[in-house]
Order: C-alpha cells, then structure tokens, then sequence
C-alpha cells in the first residue's frame, strides 16, 4: 500500500464524523491515514521532544516525510548546507523509526549548478543515508546532468501537480513522491474522483502522494478518497 497523506494533519468539519472523537489531532488522523507531511518544519523550528511527542501517539507503521527548513533551501540555497541539515537532522531523528523520507523543495529562482548541488547532496549523505525527495522549481533541473547527480546520490524526483520541471511524461518507473498542490489554483483546487484515480495509478507500493490543497479543506478529501479507490 503506497503512503496517502496530507501535508500536515488539520481535519476539516466536514469529515470530522470518519475519524475518533478523542484524542489529538495528530492520533485521530493516523487511525485514517498511513503518512503525514510535515510542511511546517520549512517555517519554524521544532525542538526534538516535539517529535517524539508526535512519533508517541502514531502506530507502529505510520511515517512521517519532513520538509526541509528554508534556511538550507531558500536563504542558503543548499550552499554549505552542513551544519544546518545536521542540526535538523537530528531533531527529526526524534522521530526514530517513524521518520520517513525528506522534502527538499527549491525555489523557483534556483537554477541547477551541479558543483553546489553535488556539495549538498554529499553532505546530507554524509548524515542521514534514507529516502530523500527533492521538488526544484526551476526548468534548469529538467537535463541529463541534472538527473546524472540526483541519481549518483540516489534523491528521487517529486511529481508535483502543477509540474514546472517534470510532468508525468517524464517518469518511465512509479514515481517515489507525488504532491498534488490543486490545479488550477494551487493550495485551494479540488481533485476530481477520475484526476484522484490517474494519479493513484501511478504509485507503488512504498510510493507517496501527499495532498497539499490545504488552504480549502480539499487535501483531507482528496486523499480519502484516493485511500478508498486503492483499498
């Protein structure tokens, strides 16, 4: 069964009456769902208790993927990256065997220059050797060379939706991570059952999509009915 999650794991009114009526937030969501993204590690800083707190109220095959914080993608711009991502790093190990993979979302304006990429990629290998996904956003990222060093270090591309560098087309094996941002407004757009069921067609078994048309309630939806049609 692939991870269906939500980036975050906020329950809307509207579907409240699916999941327990007691307990967190966080523990009534993962009686539902499998995975969560946790999208507010890009904005603020969590001390390690918090996630073990969180990895406490989860079972034991529920993951959490974790997006990077945007002092190494978006002030740094993966330039000497060290010293950040092991200091994240082992906050989210707090997590333990719940930790899943991270998100690495570049900014739009950041091209792909392969010495500073390669020196980023080595030095998060250097640290944490499990699943890493990145979601650049800069059509530079779409070349050979590009795609060269993300395999030389084994980071797996994002499916995102909408799709500035690689559209579906672009993906001959399952993709590993998909995140469904809503088309045609992003954050807010609903899925449509037979959109929700092409994308559930193309995961794997260990694959991810998370929902992240948070901003309307939609993603909970979405990702309902994606875990029923693959149930």
């Amino acid at each position: 069964m692939p991870f269906i999650a939500t980036a975050g794991w906020s329950i809307p009114k509207t579907v409240a009456h699916l999941f327990p009526e007691k307990g967190s937030g966080l523990s009534r969501y993962a009686t539902v769902f499998n995975g969560a993204e946790i999208n507010s590690t890009f904005y603020r800083h969590y001390q390690r208790k918090t996630f073990e707190r969180w990895a406490s109220v989860v079972p034991d095959d529920f993951r959490f993927a974790v997006k990077l914080p945007r002092e190494i993608t978006h002030e740094q711009r993966l330039r000497s990256i060290g010293p950040l991502f092991n200091a994240f790093l082992g906050d989210v190990s707090g997590l333990g065997d719940r930790l899943g993979p991270l998100l690495c979302q570049l900014p739009p304006s950041l091209r792909f220059d392969a010495a500073e990429v390669t020196a980023a990629f080595a030095a998060m290998r250097d640290a944490f050797p499990g699943m890493i996904v990145i979601e650049p956003r800069h059509t530079g990222w779409a070349s050979p060379s590009a795609e060269e060093v993300l395999r030389r270090f084994a980071i797996d591309r994002v499916l995102a939706d909408p799709a500035p560098v690689w559209g579906a087309g672009d993906f001959t094996e399952p993709p590993k991570y998909v995140r469904l941002h809503g088309t045609p407004r992003m954050y807010y757009s609903n899925y449509d059952e037979a959109e929700i069921r092409t994308f559930g067609k193309r995961l794997a078994a260990g694959s991810w999509c998370v929902f992240d048309n948070t901003a309307s309630g939609a993603a909970i939806e979405n990702a309902l009915t994606m875990r029923d049609q693959l149930a």
